[in-house]
């Protein structure tokens, strides 16, 4: 968005009369889907200092930039972390199967896959957002170039619980995958032990803008999940 009104504000800039422009944005009354962006758009274009191709580009590049912009403006913490990320991880991994007593008898819900008829598996998801932003989650969402300070909390972690953990991670423009084993994870030096008072075996972990580099050796991306998730069980059994 950032990058959007900044190239916008330049071509005004160049105006005659930017200064009558840019006055009638800062009263401008805005009723969806009329706004500020439609009003500089059209603008620009009426003044022939927007083509209509240069537009098309224009739209091309926004859409590329905020491909996943949709996630951020889903709002309850479950439809997030339960609803899509794991309907997007059974797209990219149809072998996943929901747990059921059936296929293991000791499941209470303390996972969210099963794989291979062995292979315990915890989702944990989060999005990337400004960090010293108090905006609504879509209008803080980053892209994965930004230099802005993020801190994504995978809360509820119970590492005696599954054998592989997958985290997903939502930017504007890109989703990330990290699979870990399950020991993995608990001996990471990131790993907050007793995130609720009371609640032994549950732990958090913050993977944030100044630590990300530290999990490389876990990422990976969408066609390969299936094959680290294995790789990542039999790590757990060595």
């Amino acid at each position: 968005m950032e990058k959007l009104k900044n190239h916008l504000e330049e071509l005004i800039s160049e105006l005659e009369d930017a200064a009558e422009i840019y006055e009638r944005l800062e009263n401008l009354i805005s009723v969806y889907p009329f706004n500020e962006y439609d009003y500089m758009i059209s603008t620009l274009l009426g003044r022939e200092k927007l083509s209509l191709d240069d537009y098309y580009a224009l739209r091309d590049e926004y859409v590329e930039r905020n491909m996943y912009l949709y996630i951020f403006e889903i709002s309850a913490p479950r439809g997030f972390g339960e609803t899509w990320a794991q309907g997007h991880l059974r797209e990219l991994v149809p072998e996943l199967e929901r747990p059921s007593k059936k296929k293991d008898p000791d499941y209470s819900g303390q996972y969210d896959f099963y794989l291979d008829g062995k292979i315990t598996i915890e989702v944990k998801a989060s999005r990337a957002v400004d960090f010293e932003s108090q905006a609504a989650l879509y209008v803080k969402a980053l892209c994965s170039d930004s230099d802005r300070p993020f801190d994504m909390n995978f809360q509820q972690v119970k590492p005696g619980c599954c054998d592989v953990f997958v985290w997903v991670a939502v930017w504007r423009d890109k989703i990330r995958y990290w699979v870990l084993a399950s020991k993995e994870l608990e001996a990471n030096r990131y790993y907050s032990r007793g995130q609720h008072r009371g609640n032994v075996g549950e732990g958090q972990l913050h993977l944030r803008h100044d630590n990300i580099a530290k999990f490389a050796q876990y990422e990976t991306i969408g066609r390969d999940l299936i094959e680290a998730i294995r790789n990542a069980y039999q790590r757990q059994h060595a």
